[in-house]
C-alpha cells in the first residue's frame, strides 16, 4: 500500500517505504536478438527526479537496431524512449507538479545547466560531462527506458511537460521522439516560406519531417519512398507530390518539379544512397538536413557535392528534448496544426511486445507505429 508524504523541504513523495522489494514489468534487452519482459526493481526518485506510471509508449526504429545488436547497450537495460504517463513520485527539489499530473517526457532529458544546454544544444546534454555523452541521457539507450510500467525521469523540473486537458495519450505520445526529431529536420534545414523541400524516406520520422516542412511554410513538399502505405501517408502528412523511387529517377524528377533543384533536402533514413540523392537534388546554395543515423563509413562523392563549389550546407540533428520543446509540440496538436494519430496503426500490451517488435521490424500489415500499453 502506498501513501503520500510531505517532506520538510515542502516536496511531496508518493512513498513505498513499506515495499522495499517492489517490482514492475519491463521489456529488457538480454543480448542481440533477445528481448524479454521481466520483473525488475521498480524505480524510486532521487533528488530532482520523478517517477511516472507509464500509460502509453511505442517502439522506435532505434529499439529495433538495439535488439539486433547494431547499437550497443548494456544487457539488462530497459528499452524504449517515448513515454506518456502519470506522476506517482516526486523527488526532493521538484516543484510545480503534483502527484497525478499527466505528463509527456521527451526521449532525451537535458539537465538545462551543462555547457551543451547553456549553449543551446540540449540534445547533446552531457549532464556534467560537457559534450562527451554524444546524445546525452536517452531513455532505453543510456538509462532505463519507457517500455515498462514505471519510469524514473532525471532532472524532472526540466523534462516533465504537463499534458493540456482534452488531449489524449495517443495524440501526444509520438511527440516525444519522432515528431520532435522529424520537425527539427525542417527547422535545422532553415525551411523558409516558399521553399521547395524534398524528404527522403517516409517512415515515421520522415513523415514528421514532411509535416514539419509544411508547418515551416514550404510551398512544395516532395516525399520519396518505395512503400505504397508510406507514400499514401506522406500525402496525408502534407506532401504535395510523392515519388516512388522504384518507378522514377528521383533526382531528375525533383529537378524538373522544382525548376533546377530543391532548396532543402531532408534525409530521414541514414543510408549512403539517400544521403547522396539528397545532395544531388539540391539547387546551388541548398541545404541538406540529415536526420539519419549512419552505421559504417559515409562518403561524399565530389560530383554530388558540387566538387565543393556549390555552396551546399550539410547539417545534422538529434531529437530535441526538454519540457519546453514538448509544450510547443503539444500546442501544435492542441490547436489543430498537427495530427499524428494516423501513424499509430497497431496496438499491443507490454506482455506481447515481442509480437509488436516482430511486426514493426518486418514492416508487415501496413505498420507505421505501434502503441504499447503497459
Amino acid at each position: 500500500m502506498s501513501q503520500l508524504t510531505h517532506e520538510k523541504d515542502g516536496t511531496v513523495r508518493f512513498g513505498r517505504a513499506e515495499q522495499p522489494g517492489a517490482t514492475m514489468r519491463a521489456a529488457v534487452f538480454v543480448a542481440p536478438g533477445k528481448l524479454e519482459v521481466r520483473d525488475v526493481p521498480r524505480p524510486t526518485p532521487g533528488p530532482g527526479d520523478a517517477v511516472i506510471r507509464v500509460t502509453l509508449t511505442t517502439i522506435c526504429g532505434t529499439d529495433v537496431h538495439i535488439l539486433r545488436g547494431e547499437y550497443p547497450v548494456r544487457p539488462g537495460l530497459v528499452i524504449g524512449h517515448e513515454p506518456v504517463g502519470v506522476i506517482t513520485e516526486l523527488g526532493a527539489g521538484v516543484t510545480g507538479y503534483e502527484i497525478g499530473d499527466r505528463v509527456l517526457v521527451g526521449a532525451i532529458t537535458p539537465c538545462g545547466q551543462c555547457l551543451a544546454c547553456l549553449s543551446g544544444h540540449q540534445s547533446q546534454c552531457g549532464h556534467g560531462d560537457a559534450y562527451e555523452a554524444l546524445g546525452g541521457w536517452r531513455f532505453g539507450n543510456t538509462i532505463d527506458g519507457a517500455q515498462s510500467q514505471f519510469l524514473r525521469v532525471p532532472n524532472a523540473q526540466a523534462n516533465l511537460a504537463k499534458i493540456p486537458d482534452g488531449l489524449t495519450d495517443e495524440q501526444v505520445v509520438l511527440l516525444a521522439d519522432i515528431a520532435s526529431t522529424g520537425i527539427s529536420g525542417a527547422e535545422s534545414g532553415r525551411v523558409r516560406p516558399g521553399d521547395a523541400v524534398v524528404v527522403f524516406a517516409q517512415g515515421p520520422i520522415g513523415l514528421c519531417a514532411t509535416a514539419g516542412a509544411r508547418l515551416m511554410g514550404a510551398s512544395l513538399v516532395i516525399g520519396v519512398d518505395g512503400d505504397d502505405t508510406r507514400l499514401a501517408m506522406s500525402t496525408r502528412m502534407g506532401a504535395d507530390v510523392v515519388l516512388d523511387y522504384r518507378a522514377v529517377d528521383v533526382v531528375s524528377e525533383v529537378k524538373r518539379l522544382t525548376g533546377g533543384g530543391a532548396d532543402v533536402a531532408i534525409e530521414a533514413l541514414g543510408t549512403q544512397g539517400t544521403f547522396e540523392s539528397g545532395l544531388r537534388c539540391l539547387r546551388p546554395g541548398g541545404m541538406l538536413s540529415s536526420l539519419g543515423v549512419y552505421s559504417g563509413k559515409l562518403a561524399i562523392p565530389y560530383e554530388s557535392f558540387g566538387a565543393g563549389l556549390a555552396d551546399y550546407t550539410i547539417v545534422t540533428t538529434l531529437c530535441p528534448g526538454g519540457k519546453e520543446r514538448m509544450r510547443r509540440l503539444m500546442a501544435l496538436v492542441q490547436h489543430g496544426r498537427l495530427d499524428l494519430t494516423p501513424l499509430l496503426t497497431h496496438r499491443f500490451s507490454l506482455e506481447h511486445i515481442d509480437e509488436a517488435y516482430e511486426l514493426f521490424a518486418s514492416r508487415r500489415d501496413g505498420v507505421l507505429k505501434v502503441a504499447i500499453t503497459p
